[in-house]
């Protein structure tokens, strides 16, 4: 299924821009590159993504909150369609998420995409030592995070028929992801963001899946530093649910 972000109304239809006019117009102008906006119905980025998975979030997320022009491609990971030929051809790892540029280039992996999508602007660290933190916590995020929250939410809540049978896997995800959430909790506990003093896409990297954490069966409320930065980052301008995402797939 293919969708275009946003279709706020006719004018962002046309230009298929997320919050368009308001970013334009607004206080981030200066932050904008010119040349991630496509105009009209010319060649735009697309993202290959499916329903509800954290990493797809991340590039929603950051292309909304940059304005940035792309269409969406859908894609039933259940049904197998990242093997299917068709989608071979356009990314022979068969994962999603997957960032096509205008002019065909492909980036296959979601904080690469973060890296890529928001380099010069007011999302990208500021300094070259909030590069290299932003660095070591996506890797976190890919290491300590994502492998277990991803999994005991997806037989959790995506395929509960399964939560029997993978009951004792579950259970040592979640243990290990808790290691993971309280080294989160104790970074946060005298800092608003990630790095630096600003919100970033380094927020953004370990947001997309802990947001969903509690859909895993993890506890967390025993994360108050993390629970008062997940509300921050969903008071960042442009911010977008993910549920925004599923309802319109």
């Amino acid at each position: 299924m293919t969708g275009q972000f946003p279709d706020l109304s006719t004018l962002c239809i046309r230009l298929n821009l997320t919050n368009s006019m308001q970013l334009l117009l607004g206080n981030y102008t200066d932050n904008l590159h010119i040349d991630k906006f496509v105009i009209g119905w010319g060649i735009m980025k697309t993202l290959y993504a499916t329903i509800g998975s954290g990493n797809c979030y991340k590039a929603h997320l950051v292309m909304g909150q940059l304005g940035i022009a792309y269409n969406c491609e859908w894609i039933d990971v259940l049904k197998g369609e990242t093997r299917s030929p068709d989608y071979l051809k356009i990314n022979p790892a068969g994962t999603v998420p997957f960032l096509k540029l205008e002019d065909g280039r492909g980036i296959g992996e979601s904080n690469a995409m973060l890296w890529f999508l928001a380099a010069g602007t007011h999302l990208f660290p500021q300094t070259l030592y909030d590069e290299a933190k932003a660095l070591e916590w996506m890797v976190i995020e890919q290491t300590r995070l994502e492998p277990k929250i991803s999994p005991a939410r997806f037989f959790t809540t995506i395929v509960p028929e399964k939560r029997d049978e993978m009951a004792e896997a579950i259970a040592k995800w979640q243990d290990e992801g808790h290691a993971g959430l309280s080294r989160l909790d104790a970074h946060l506990a005298n800092r608003d963001f990630i790095v630096g003093e600003a919100y970033s896409i380094a927020d953004i990297a370990l947001y997309g899946y802990v947001h969903v954490a509690d859909e895993g069966g993890f506890d967390m409320d025993r994360y108050r530093h993390v629970q008062a930065w997940l509300r921050r980052v969903a008071s960042t301008p442009g911010y977008r649910p993910m549920t925004e995402f599923l309802m319109a797939a």
